[in-house]
């Protein structure tokens, strides 16, 4: 950019002698700026006799002075960006309300260049910048269009001025911008408009001004920066469930173009499109619809990527998808399975396993066919491997998974069979509350049912204190839930009839003790019983697992009711 000011020193008139067209002190401010320009790189023109020579300039009525004014402090902003204060601000918000095209052209740029700084986008606003900008946005003339758009766009990414932004009427034109012709306008105001995504209330003022529409309309852009700019906005926008619902009412190529976006030559175009889909698929229609559209291979595709982001938003993207039940058999045929148990060792990313465990959980929670192929891919060797070692959040996700699989009567023995209650048992004393009552959910789902309990014996003593240990920790706990499992693993180890384990539980006795309590809590000194018939709380069925499990092991406390204990063949 280039700034000529020795043209306006005078004119030659027709006797050969120059006529004076500056004012005595706009003459002193030109030769000193042009002193100042010659020595730019030692000059700070932002305060002192450099500021006062441009400000002298831009206050000026002659247009030129102006726009040399405007242009000169586009150029310095250009090349140097810094924190200003008012009188360096003020010179260049009047520059901005002038009616000459090419004076609002250069004072938006400049104003765009210091609104890279922090605080500068908070002084710009504070002066009242929004207003002449928004009248810039409306000019016939694409460049000032640009400019002030660009203006916007940086000002808008402070979250201080974001709800001014879109209070201001600056959304309107923005979103018609966003239509523009020229790709660079094009390109400043879809960047605006996703700056003013990162709020519900501006979320809502975007798509009361027409925004969704457009926002679609741009994802076809050959531009994969609108793209981008596109794909974000719309993913921020469907995070808030009524707007789902307008995108699912009003939108209908909305996923397909998505879809088509995961195959897009940009990587952050590929991940911005799955993270959009995944907040769409936060509602059922629209977790049926990513499957419908054969969203499921390109996801898989992203989900194999070397690309950390990539994986993060498929991962994430499937794991919703995954928790509608009639998506866990399409998923599993696509192949998820073994990239899904692949990334459960993805330790650079916590995020990721996460994701990973709880949609092998989610595929495993209907169909007896879907938690054998999980088991028949290798997941629980994999869980097992791990667990111990993985972050908590993780191991809840992990814990959870096994509870789940441990449902299936036909999975239960190949479960105990690979050891999994030597990793669970260690896990029930975690410093996680959810740990502790995935891990010991998981071993009373196990317990049930089933043929061989040599496996329990197996670990009554060891690891980490065993069964036993476990036993006794939760059967004392002030947490009703965890005196319920602790209770009804009990009873489901006792009616398995398994003569080594009704020794150990009958001889122990902290546990004999604890159930003693438990059982006498629905007993008053009286000998009556305060706990109601239809009581279906926890301590209820806390008292009535208790007195079952004294009646099937032939301990009888006198101040209890009696009941018969059933006859066992040991």
């Amino acid at each position: 950019m280039g700034i000529c000011l020795s043209c306006f020193f005078g004119k030659r008139s027709r006797g050969g002698l120059y006529e004076p067209l500056l004012l005595e002190n706009e003459r002193e401010a030109v030769a000193d700026l042009l002193t100042y320009l010659e020595n730019r790189a030692d000059t700070n023109f932002f305060e002192g006799d450099p500021l006062r020579a441009l400000s002298t300039l831009a206050y000026s009525d002659n247009v030129d002075l102006q726009r040399s004014a405007a242009l000169a402090f586009a150029e310095i902003t250009e090349k140097d960006v810094r924190e200003v204060d008012r009188e360096t601000m003020e010179p260049i918000m009047y520059l901005l309300q002038s009616h000459d095209v090419e004076v609002q052209r250069a004072a938006s740029a400049a104003l765009g260049n210091l609104a890279v700084n922090t605080e500068n986008k908070l002084l710009i606003v504070q002066m009242g910048g929004l207003e002449p900008l928004i009248r810039q946005m409306l000019s016939p003339n694409v460049e000032v269009q640009c400019n002030a758009v660009g203006c916007i766009t940086n000002l808008a990414t402070h979250d201080e001025n974001k709800s001014k932004i879109a209070k201001s009427g600056a959304l309107v034109p923005l979103t018609r911008l966003a239509r523009s012709k020229d790709m660079r306008v094009q390109r400043n105001a879809t960047g605006a408009l996703l700056n003013m995504t990162h709020s519900d209330e501006n979320r809502q003022q975007l798509v009361n001004a027409g925004a969704i529409p457009v926002l679609v309309g741009l994802l076809n852009s050959p531009d994969t920066d609108v793209q981008y700019y596109c794909t974000t906005a719309l993913s921020n926008i469907a995070v808030d469930a009524m707007n789902r619902k307008k995108l699912a009412s009003s939108e209908t190529r909305l996923v397909q173009s998505l879809i088509g976006l995961m195959d897009s030559t940009s990587l952050k175009v590929q991940c911005q499109a799955a993270l959009a889909l995944r907040n769409l698929a936060s509602d059922e229609k629209y977790q049926l619809e990513i499957v419908r559209s054969r969203g499921l291979p390109p996801l898989l595709r992203l989900l194999q990527s070397s690309f950390l982001p990539l994986i993060l938003s498929s991962v994430a993207c499937i794991r919703n998808i995954s928790i509608h039940p009639l998506n866990e058999s399409p998923i599993i045929d696509a192949g998820f399975l073994s990239p899904l148990i692949q990334l459960l060792a993805y330790e650079e990313n916590e995020e990721i396993q996460c994701h990973a465990i709880s949609t092998l959980r989610n595929l495993a929670a209907s169909a007896e066919r879907n938690k054998r192929a999980i088991v028949d891919a290798g997941a629980v060797e994999r869980i097992r491997e791990l667990v111990l070692s993985v972050p908590m959040s993780v191991q809840s996700e992990m814990t959870a998974c096994v509870a789940v699989l441990a449902l299936s009567d036909e999975l239960k023995p190949r479960l105990l069979k690979l050891n999994i209650c030597q990793v669970l048992l260690p896990l029930t004393n975690s410093s996680s509350v959810e740990v502790q009552g995935n891990s010991a959910a998981a071993i009373g789902n196990l317990s049930s049912k089933v043929q061989d309990y040599s496996p329990f014996v197996k670990v009554w003593e060891q690891p980490a204190g065993g069964l036993h240990g476990y036993l006794q920790r939760f059967l004392d706990s002030t947490d009703k839930t965890f005196q319920h499992i602790a209770i009804w693993t009990i009873v489901q180890f006792l009616e398995g009839r398994d003569s080594q384990l009704f020794t150990n539980i009958k001889s122990s006795n902290t546990i004999v003790s604890a159930i003693n309590r438990l059982a006498e809590y629905g007993v008053t000194p009286d000998g009556e019983e305060p706990l109601d018939d239809d009581d279906d709380s926890d301590e209820g069925e806390i008292v009535a697992l208790a007195r079952k499990t004294l009646a099937m092991t032939r301990v009888v406390i006198s101040d209890l009711p009696s009941i018969s204990p059933p006859d066992f063949d040991f």
